[in-house]
């Protein structure tokens, strides 16, 4: 039976490294910044759970003690790195796209990264006022 938990750790382990490995070639080699950005997000993430439920299993198997550490932070990885690349994405549309180049959204509305935010325009708030030397005393 010892066997098995050893074949199951190393399997783990093996998969974990392959899609680190692929997560981050794919990070370096991608051509533009949307397509990288599933690189880490899917992969990367695959192989970091993939380390650390063989971790988990390994000190269940071997050591006789169950953890929740390991499964708390591949929990925490598994939620937070797609809203991770939800704001990068829509970083980058906002960054690099003019709401004309793009096609039209399902439904009624715009995308939300275009959407007016009230009556204050986009210029308004990435224009700095000039300083004054009042203001800088």
């Amino acid at each position: 039976m010892e066997l098995f938990w050893e074949l199951l750790v190393s399997g783990l382990l093996v998969v974990g490294g392959f899609f680190g490995l692929v997560g981050s070639y794919g990070l370096v080699k991608l051509p533009d910044p949307m397509t990288r950005l599933h690189a880490p997000t899917k992969a990367a993430t695959l192989g970091v759970g993939s380390v650390l439920i063989a971790s988990m299993v390994y000190f269940a198997a071997f050591k006789g003690q169950v953890t929740a550490h390991e499964l708390m932070v591949t929990l925490f990885l598994f939620l937070t790195a797609p809203v991770t690349a939800h704001f990068i994405a829509k970083a980058n549309m906002l960054r690099d796209h003019r709401p004309e180049d793009l096609p039209r959204p399902e439904g009624e509305g715009d995308w939300a990264v275009y959407t007016p935010m009230s009556d204050t325009s986009a210029e308004e708030l990435v224009e700095t006022p000039e300083l004054t030397d009042e203001d800088r005393r």
